[in-house]
């Protein structure tokens, strides 16, 4: 656990702007580490460290979705829940360009366009959860109902566990 000081990114500027409360996490960012790797090394359920996924529609416009870090996302479903016909995963220059964010490190806080954000109905119902805070390394822990006003995101249920489509 490094002792260095939190940066202050976009997606903390907007957290403050909108006076939502939040504590911040600084981990060792680990290559390919995901979700396990910040939970192991902070200490809390993998299943409140929230995953931004970018995706695009069939028509590229990109979308975010928030996602347990133990739960993988149906693109089906979300297509079929938010009226599009196709939804994949953006490739990762794609969503480093929509969000000014680059992989790893990427919040649905402060990014460079505004996207819609759908939200996995079932994260609401944490007490606290664990988002990126726009750095590799870097979460910042709150409330996800004080999320709601800031995003104004959709709720969605396309959770799958791990491995299953």
């Amino acid at each position: 656990m490094s002792q260095e000081k939190a940066p202050v990114t976009q997606a903390v500027r907007a957290l403050r702007q909108h006076k939502v409360a939040f504590t911040e996490h600084l981990y060792d960012y680990v290559e390919k580490g995901g979700t396990a790797e910040s939970s192991r090394q902070l200490g809390v359920p993998e299943h409140a460290v929230i995953k931004t996924l970018v995706m695009e529609d069939e028509h590229k416009k990109p979308l975010i979705v928030l996602m347990h870090g133990d739960c993988e996302t149906s693109t089906r479903n979300l297509a079929r829940q938010t009226g599009r016909k196709h939804v994949e995963p953006c490739t990762p220059e794609v969503a480093n360009k929509h969000t000014g964010y680059l992989v790893g490190g990427t919040s649905p806080l402060g990014t460079k366009k505004p996207m819609p954000v759908y939200i996995e109905r079932s994260i609401l119902n944490l007490p606290r959860i664990y988002l990126n805070g726009g750095k590799r390394g870097f979460l910042v822990g709150l409330n996800p109902q004080d999320l709601l006003p800031v995003l104004k995101p959709e709720a969605v249920d396309v959770a799958n566990p791990h491995g299953t489509e």
